[in-house]
């Protein structure tokens, strides 16, 4: 089987490393890719959002199914530039897109159907955003950038003056460039985050294990917020129980609501969900896998990935039995120093030959210089470890990460600690 996989950070790696785990003979290809994914594949010289790129090559080599792991090329269009091509390919169309692409579309789509959200608006202009924010005095108040931000689009102002700066420094000096050029501001909910991940074809769907992730770059979740610091899977608290409430209350009619407004999902949509004292609330949704709660569902799959994507793309999936292990993972992202600023590059990477059983790294920030792996981003690897319970997964991840260094290495010690202890 030939795989065109598009992306070059920590979850296309850890979609390629499961790839290959369920079949060594596969021919992959990974635009552009890392110095982890050119270990399992050939790294093509094109970009993620080269859609002509993309399309010249898959006409040409004619791959038996195209992946698409992030979110840009989903939003430009990929799928339907494959699809009008005739090229089979996993992941939501544009339209369906949209909602990773405009958190102002989101929020207006959420509050048309009545879904669990936390109160807010979304704003054109900084005059409005900031008339809204100093009338309703609730604090902290989030604000959020429109657009794609790499995860790093959203802040929590604690006061007007706080939220004053925000909204200039997101709208009229585009911190975060043209994601900036609208943005949402909403109450602040306290209650405990977690990240859902719903495979769906758009009829049938299937919630994988509930994960956390790790926003912030300091321990004790301090410092800024980042594209992420590490996950775990699966989340203790996710009871029986509550997995049924977060299907009932949550997931079903989310999905209904998609089809009522007319949007084809088949992908996987991430649902960033906080569970307040009154119940759910939904945070965001992302329209692929969570990066880095990628790298901790892969290793809990039994059911081969290939066929779950297979099955999405043909509408079949409720006629797929989805199998899981009953391990539990655990990932820490190691980051380059400057980061979540500007990262600092080119540090060599040393320590990735050393192998620990239960345990992978994958790359994301890296490249290949010669015989050395190079780091050239700002997260650069996520050592992802598995157990039959967090503790040792927890033990085991950190054995590794102490194997691994380079220059300006900067990662959370505390990934899983709190869950650990209880």
């Amino acid at each position: 089987m030939k795989i065109l996989l598009i992306g070059s950070g920590g979850r296309e790696h850890a979609i390629a490393w499961r790839l290959r785990q369920d079949d060594p003979k596969l021919q992959l290809f990974t635009a552009p890719g890392n110095a982890g994914t050119g270990q399992l594949g050939v790294n093509l010289d094109l970009a993620a959002t080269d859609l002509d790129g993309l399309v010249a090559w898959a006409q040409k080599e004619k791959p038996d199914l195209t992946v698409v792991g992030p979110e840009a090329p989903l939003c430009a269009g990929v799928v339907d530039r494959f699809e009008k091509a005739g090229l089979p390919i996993f992941g939501p169309n544009a339209a369906a897109a949209r909602l990773e692409g405009s958190k102002v579309f989101t929020k207006n789509f959420l509050l048309k159907y009545n879904l669990p959200t936390a109160p807010g608006a979304g704003f054109n202009d900084s005059s409005s955003a900031y008339l809204y924010s100093q009338k309703h005095t609730t604090y902290p108040q989030v604000l959020k950038a429109d657009g794609l931000a790499a995860g790093k689009g959203v802040i929590i102002a604690g006061s007007p003056h706080e939220a004053a700066q925000t909204i200039d420094r997101i709208m009229d000096q585009r911190i975060f460039g043209d994601a900036g050029r609208a943005m949402v501001i909403e109450e602040f909910l306290p209650g405990r985050e977690m990240s859902v991940h719903v495979v769906t074809d758009g009829i049938s769907h299937f919630i994988l294990p509930i994960s956390q992730d790790h926003k912030k770059l300091g321990e004790g979740d301090t410092g800024p917020n980042t594209g992420g610091m590490g996950a775990y899977a699966p989340a203790p608290f996710a009871t029986a129980d509550l997995l049924e409430q977060i299907g009932a209350q949550v997931v079903e009619p989310v999905l209904g609501a998609f089809r009522k407004e007319g949007i084809d999902f088949r992908g996987i949509l991430y649902i960033g969900l906080i569970w307040t004292k009154s119940g759910p609330s939904i945070l965001e949704f992302n329209v692929r896998g969570g990066d880095p709660e990628t790298q901790v569902l892969l290793p809990l799959l039994e059911t081969p990935l290939v066929e779950i994507l297979q099955a999405v793309r043909e509408r079949r999936l409720g006629k797929l039995k989805v199998s899981l292990n009953t391990k539990r993972a655990v990932t820490v992202v190691l980051a380059a120093g400057g980061y979540p600023g500007t990262p600092e590059t080119g540090a060599v990477i040393e320590g990735l030959d050393l192998e620990l059983p239960g345990t992978c790294v994958f790359h994301a920030g890296t490249k290949q210089a010669g015989k050395k792996v190079v780091s050239s981003g700002g997260r650069v690897l996520s050592v992802t470890a598995w157990a039959d319970d967090l503790a040792k997964a927890r033990e085991l991840a950190y054995q590794r990460v102490a194997k691994i260094h380079f220059a300006g290495s900067q990662y959370r010690r505390d990934i899983a600690a709190r869950l650990t202890l209880e």
